[in-house]
């Protein structure tokens, strides 16, 4: 039995692969209490997340109207005005830690994600490794929500809709009949980046096949450019790189017929419409619960 929670907020706030995974949670829990309403508490960027899903959106402005103490002070009044009545906590940072002390205040319940800090730090360890896989982040989101007795069961069929190209996406990639390839070669972290000409090895194998659109993500700048210089070599390739604004490349992944990408936010991405993603791992492992949803 769930109890009796009118209106919940779910806070999320950054990094965009954690965010892109509380997608299909969410996606879960409103097909399975659609009577409860949604607040996300999250950042203006990944506002497209939630476009598909019923949800109130809540912009945390971090960096100007609610940083520091009294920023949140005014976040949490401006929250408390939607008459929430409990909190679930995906992030468990300083911030979210400071707006449940306001909450407690009020006597709302407020649940937080279980990192599992200890299991990780056995996982990782040189000496004494435990090598077990860990609970995924997915379940680890359900789980803030089995606390607040609501629980989810998640599915393959937890994820948003294809969505239709507009006329700039469509000229950039072209109308062909092949198989669209999405390769993300880079990540915020080094470490989790497969070397570049080995990357290079594998869109030009993949090119020379003719029977693939080889379409590549990645960031501004030095990404950009070196992606620019890879897709003008090659006839199947094409650098989706500052090509396109946030919101078409989100509708551009959800038409991929796979991605492969790193430990990145681009695989959380295109997992979340559902579309199969090869994950290349580095530094981190799947065993730490990270891997892409399904």
């Amino acid at each position: 039995m769930s109890k009796a929670f009118n209106h919940i907020l779910v806070i999320r706030l950054s990094a965009m692969g954690d965010v892109a995974m509380t997608v299909p949670v969410l996606k879960a829990f409103i097909r399975t209490y659609p009577e409860v309403e949604i607040t996300v508490l999250t950042k203006a960027f990944f506002v497209p997340f939630f476009e598909q899903l019923p949800v109130t959106i809540k912009i945390a402005k971090v960096d100007t109207k609610h940083k520091g103490f009294f920023g949140l002070s005014k976040l949490f009044f401006d929250l408390k005005k939607k008459k929430i009545d409990a909190v679930a906590d995906l992030h468990e940072v300083l911030r979210t830690n400071t707006l449940k002390r306001y909450f407690k205040i009020t006597n709302t319940p407020f649940e937080q994600i279980d990192k599992g800090r200890e299991e990780k730090k056995l996982l990782t360890n040189w000496k004494n490794k435990v090598f077990e896989p860990l609970k995924t982040t997915h379940e680890r989101y359900a789980d803030v929500f089995k606390k607040l007795g609501y629980y989810i069961e998640l599915t393959k069929e937890d994820v948003l809709e294809k969505q239709r190209l507009d006329a700039i996406t469509t000229e950039l990639v072209g109308l062909n009949t092949q198989k669209w390839i999405g390769f993300a070669p880079f990540a915020k972290h080094e470490g989790k980046v497969y070397p570049l000409e080995r990357s290079l090895q594998i869109i030009e194998e993949l090119n020379k096949k003719n029977e693939f659109q080889i379409l590549l993500f990645g960031g501004p700048d030095k990404e950009t450019l070196l992606l620019n210089n890879i897709a003008q070599k090659l006839e199947n390739v094409v650098c989706i790189a500052s090509q396109l604004d946030f919101e078409q490349e989100l509708d551009l992944i959800s038409n991929l017929d796979v991605m492969i990408s790193m430990d990145s936010g681009n695989g959380h991405i295109a997992a979340m419409y559902g579309i199969p993603v090869i994950t290349i791992w580095g530094v981190t492992h799947p065993y730490t619960g990270f891997a892409p949803f399904g």
